[in-house]
């Protein structure tokens, strides 16, 4: 039986967060403009947090 590798179980668990952070999101009855500024953010902060960690690193 082959095993689950650690990089695949992540991959599997941002999969199943995006899709139900997509279907969340589908649902809400709110203002267009502010459905599209919402549904953005977990992407800007993954940026912020990726560039943060980058430079972290560096030092």
């Amino acid at each position: 039986m082959p095993t689950i590798k650690r990089k695949h179980l992540i991959w599997f668990c941002l999969l199943l967060l995006s899709c139900g952070y997509f279907s969340a999101m589908s649902n809400l009855e709110i203002n267009s403009y502010l459905k599209s500024v919402v549904f953005m953010l977990p992407l800007q902060f993954a940026a912020i947090f990726y560039v943060t960690y980058l430079r972290w690193n560096r030092s």
